[in-house]
């Protein structure tokens, strides 16, 4: 069962905008969706973004000045905001997060982001 759910992919142009929501959908209690990662075809799945479990940020260089990753703590919610898309990060984004009850990770099924040149 998935645990975690993300949605807002889509097909961009170059230079458009998306932005990515995750939160928890299955039957683990308290699961925090943390971070995003992406993969691209032939490629291995890289970071994104993602929030320490201190809370400070942690974003990866592609990406930064570009992304922003935000969580709303009312809903629960990571978002990943992402601004000058380029067709580079066309991948499946990910969503992580981490379950207190059994200390464990767990990914969501991916979004596909799309971008045209």
């Amino acid at each position: 069962q998935v645990q975690v759910v993300e949605s807002g992919g889509g097909l961009v142009q170059a230079g458009g905008s998306l932005r990515l929501s995750c939160a928890p959908s299955g039957s683990i209690r308290d699961i925090r969706p943390m971070g995003w990662y992406r993969q691209a075809p032939g490629k291995q799945r890289e970071l994104v973004a993602t929030f320490t479990r201190t809370g400070w940020t942690n974003y990866a260089d592609f990406v930064k000045g570009r992304f922003t990753i935000s969580r709303d703590n009312a809903k629960n919610t990571l978002y990943l905001q992402m601004n000058n898309l380029a067709p580079e990060d066309t991948a499946v984004y990910y969503c992580k997060g981490f379950g207190s009850q059994w200390g464990a990770d767990y990914w969501g099924q991916g979004t596909q982001v799309t971008v045209s040149s």
